[in-house]
């Protein structure tokens, strides 16, 4: 099973979106972030399941909130460079821009 990192900027992304879900509603945010540890749980153990968004960036979709890890797998560990919203301008980090 490959190892999991985030960048910095999706690790930022992720805890923002937290707080914005737990502002929401209480105990919404500790969900969201279960469902990524899951989403990263078959990311690590499946890396090429799921499909090409842009380049060599793949997108595994959420289960149950509409927000989408764009990934790299790279030599010997995967490289989560967005966690982002599928709606919100949903291609913002090819640019590079923040949400």
């Amino acid at each position: 099973m490959m190892r999991v990192v985030f960048t910095n900027l999706a690790e930022q992304e992720l805890e923002d979106a937290v707080r914005y879900d737990e502002l929401e509603y209480a105990g919404l945010g500790g969900k969201f972030k279960e469902e990524v540890r899951k989403a990263a749980l078959r990311m690590a153990e499946y890396p090429q399941a799921w499909s090409v968004e842009h380049g060599e960036i793949r997108k595994c979709l959420l289960h149950k909130f509409p927000y989408k890890l764009l990934y790299s797998v790279e030599h010997d560990h995967i490289l989560v460079i967005a966690v982002a919203h599928q709606h919100r301008k949903p291609d913002y980090w090819i640019s590079g821009e923040k949400r």
